[in-house]
């Protein structure tokens, strides 16, 4: 059972007290409250966990304050919506807008090779006005062989180089809870001159371990759905990372492992895209690098990146993730589907305009 108060309350922590004071007339009842920053306005639940079935909802109804009491069927009762009259919650961080209101572009290198690149990938960004970026930084590879990312020391030049172009939001994937730790203590000594969109990968998306680090933290997380796993199985893991206290989750589409997918890397799912804002609140992410995995050209001179692109925005997505690069030809993972910065105008153009298709359409669909 979830009791959802009126958002913006001055008088908050007081409502809560109350619902807390009658929840505790039903033993084996536990509270949880969570409170939710969205992008305009602050929200704040109650979680009571256990056997509610038998509790009455009437009790937490009269209290002042509390503007409905839903009984949850999902499992994802933190990053569910809780009926069909929620609106998505977003976030901003640091500036950078994470909700159905805004399209975002998050572009550069998927794994950071030179301080060089780095640096021109986001002057690149800069000249077009973009504030959020990809750097990876520790690569989990499906060989041991392949460059496994530069991992700690290369932090303290990306972070100092997001500063000096203005770059926002960074997004770079950890695997292990000591990253965590590693990635913080380089802002830190950097003076904080960006912020980390924390990155879970697709190979870590049951690392339920490394998913609870991640929720005891305050950066925002952009977790891709698992290549093997079912939809359910990935919205139960951001659970994880939710239940821990971090609600502010950007759920990423890279598509899915299946020889169906071919010649793509992987089989496109963005069909789901509207499936995810359907059941939840997070906003959505899709990633057209790693599911075409190549720079192939359709009849019309359209990338296949750019055409899956426009099938992610026309559904409903408000991030995209793509791999760029100075020179794909000297990258040391995933070259030959980073787009160049010849394309970085004429991609964010695209986007706008799939965008602005996207709002015509929803407008025709409504009235």
């Amino acid at each position: 059972m979830v009791i959802l108060l009126e958002p913006d309350r001055s008088d908050h922590a007081a409502v809560v007290k109350a619902v807390k004071r009658a929840a505790s007339r039903f033993p084996g009842i536990k509270i949880k409250p969570y409170e939710f920053s969205g992008a305009s306005h602050r929200f704040t639940e109650v979680h009571l966990v256990g056997r509610t079935q038998g509790i009455p909802t009437l009790p937490f109804e009269g209290i002042p304050g509390v503007l409905r009491v839903v009984r949850v069927s999902s499992k994802y009762r933190i990053i569910g919506r809780h009926g069909a009259i929620d609106s998505s919650v977003g976030f901003k961080a640091n500036g950078v807008f994470f909700d159905d209101k805004h399209l975002t572009l998050i572009a550069g290198l998927c794994a950071v090779d030179t301080r060089q690149h780095v640096d021109l990938m986001f002057k690149a960004l800069a000249q077009e006005g973009l504030t959020a970026a990809r750097m990876g930084v520790y690569k989990p590879r499906t060989s041991p062989y392949d460059f496994q990312g530069l991992g700690a020391k290369c932090l303290p030049y990306v972070f100092e180089l997001a500063g000096k172009y203005g770059i926002k939001i960074v997004a770079m994937e950890v695997v292990d809870a000591s990253q965590i730790k590693e990635v913080l203590a380089a802002l830190k000594k950097t003076g904080k001159p960006t912020q980390v969109l924390f990155q879970v990968g697709t190979r870590n998306s049951q690392n339920f371990e490394l998913l609870k680090a991640l929720g005891k933290q305050k950066m925002p997380v952009l977790f891709k759905r698992g290549m093997g796993i079912t939809l359910e199985e990935s919205l139960n893991a951001c659970e994880y990372i939710a239940s821990e206290g971090n609600p502010n989750i950007v759920f990423c589409l890279r598509g899915v492992k299946t020889h169906l997918g071919d010649p793509h890397r992987n089989l496109v799912d963005f069909a789901h895209v509207p499936v995810v804002r359907r059941q939840t609140r997070m906003p959505v992410c899709v990633d057209p690098s790693h599911s075409v995995g190549s720079l192939r050209e359709t009849p019309d001179g359209i990338p296949d990146v750019f055409h899956a692109t426009a099938q992610g925005i026309i559904a409903g997505a408000t991030s995209v993730l793509v791999d760029f690069h100075p020179n794909p030809k000297e990258a040391l993972c995933d070259g030959p589907q980073a787009l160049t910065f010849d394309r970085l105008k004429p991609f964010v153009d695209y986007m706008t305009k799939v965008r602005r298709t996207y709002e015509d359409l929803a407008k025709i669909t409504v009235s």
